[in-house]
């Protein structure tokens, strides 16, 4: 037996990010290899004008995650006053179409002793939606409005997962991103 995965893009569709799949976020991230991180102690949260709208339950989910993982790499959210980062996040959702193809049975071809065996094989192809999430955070020096760290994370989602499922994956989602915050500069030689 064997299967063919097949993703196809669609249309944008408005659920959210991280609620949980069994497959992996594909995670990438940037910074600027000039900046000092360790200057930097506090932050408070933008959205990105484009970034999609969701319920407001699910960015207070989304933000406690990610406010909790920031504070693990030592940082701070203030809500009022200047801050040492403006974090601007931004939402995607989208619909794909998956493709999962299965052959079984008996094919054609030569056999034992050079003969010919045949049979009848059957082939079966099943469609499913998909929902793929994206979030991107731009991570700006808030004295310079400058760009210095960027990371995006994109997964399948489970859009019928139950709530604590959904908080679950989101913190692990949170965690996964972040990993490379703050980036480690390598010494030039």
């Amino acid at each position: 037996m064997r299967s063919l995965r097949l993703i196809l893009p669609s249309v944008l569709f408005t659920i959210l990010f991280f609620s949980v799949s069994a497959f992996a976020q594909d995670v990438s991230f940037n910074f600027d290899q000039t900046v000092d991180f360790t200057k930097y102690k506090t932050y408070h949260w933008e959205k990105h004008p484009n970034s999609a709208d969701i319920d407001q339950l699910t960015v207070t989910q989304l933000a406690t995650a990610f406010d909790a993982e920031l504070a693990r790499k030592g940082l701070k959210r203030m809500e009022q006053g200047a801050t040492d980062l403006a974090i601007v996040f931004q939402l995607a959702v989208k619909n794909e179409k998956e493709l999962t193809t299965f052959s079984s049975g008996y094919g054609m071809g030569p056999g034992w002793g050079g003969s010919w065996y045949g049979g009848s094989g059957t082939t079966t192809t099943s469609v499913n939606n998909i929902t793929v999430g994206t979030v991107a955070l731009d991570v700006y020096d808030a004295s310079s409005k400058k760009l210095v760290w960027r990371g995006v994370a994109t997964k399948t989602l489970d859009t019928g997962a139950k709530p604590d499922k959904r908080q679950k994956n989101m913190a692990k989602g949170a965690a996964k991103l972040l990993k490379n915050y703050p980036p480690v500069v390598k010494a030039k030689k």
